[in-house]
């Protein structure tokens, strides 16, 4: 039979995936999660991962693997390191633009499907053997899913859909086992952000908002030097320390989707 995982990404989804595969609802035979850095994941998604989801998981008989991006010396690459390498000209994540367009994102590519990808491929996955992937997805975010994205070695597949839950259904059913759910997933410094979770994070993680801050500078000076426009983490086209500031009332309207359309991060 062939391989089957869930692409664990740590959030609520594929956590309620992790359940669903311990009571034998989805046949899976691994979860893994690739991890884009600890400089560059949300901290409390690595605790989550580490100190509750890998330990319930492994007691129930489902393996969580995680797993790091490795270059050709062995080294480990973060995505943090990438974002801030002095030579770099690399930006990988969506940031705005000046003109207030979303840049290229590399970052899922390269630090969430392409590591799964070698580790499916290092396991025996092939063109002629494709691996199933399980995606957390749930059915109040359809939009994002879409199986076209599938590499060679993989088939795509949403359970989640077929089972036609809900994120509310997937915090109830981690509930219901006595699994604490999990927070929103995502790098700390994602320009996927809606403006809410940027005020969250000033308020409730000032150090990690301010290093969010710092890379937003690190990015525009490098870019300045370059003598090209500057980019931004939130759709304003201002600095993120001005943009989610105390003193500074926005009207309640966040229209940013608050997530990729991929489905490997954020769930």
């Amino acid at each position: 039979m062939s391989l089957s995982i869930i692409a664990y990404g740590g959030g609520v989804q594929s956590t309620a995936l992790l359940v669903l595969a311990a009571v034998k609802r989805i046949r899976i035979d691994a979860a893994v999660f690739a991890n884009v850095g600890d400089d560059s994941e949300n901290p409390a998604t690595l605790r989550y991962v580490r100190g509750i989801a890998v330990p319930w998981a492994t007691s129930q008989g489902v393996p969580v693997h995680v797993v790091d991006r490795v270059q050709r010396d062995g080294t480990v690459e973060t995505l943090w390191q990438r974002l801030t390498r002095p030579d770099s000209r690399s930006l990988p994540i969506p940031v705005r633009m000046s003109n207030g367009a979303p840049g290229t994102r590399n970052c899922t590519t390269d630090f969430k499907i392409k590591v799964i990808g070698r580790w499916l491929r290092a396991h025996g996955a092939s063109a002629r053997d494709p691996a199933t992937v399980s995606i957390g997805i749930s059915v109040d975010e359809i939009e994002r899913a879409n199986t076209r994205r599938a590499e060679p070695h993989e088939r795509i597949i949403y359970p989640l859909l077929d089972l036609r839950m809900r994120r509310v259904d997937c915090a109830r059913l981690l509930l219901d086992v006595g699994l604490p759910v999990p927070p929103k997933s995502s790098c700390f410094f994602c320009p996927f952000h809606r403006l809410s979770a940027w005020e969250a994070m000033r308020i409730e993680q000032p150090e990690l908002f301010d290093r969010a801050c710092h890379l937003e500078d690190i990015l525009n000076e490098r870019r300045q030097r370059l003598g090209k426009d500057p980019v931004y983490l939130t759709r304003f086209s201002r600095p993120l320390r001005t943009v989610v500031d105390p003193g500074v009332q926005f009207l309640p309207l966040d229209d940013d989707t608050g997530s990729c359309d991929s489905g490997w991060c954020m769930t």
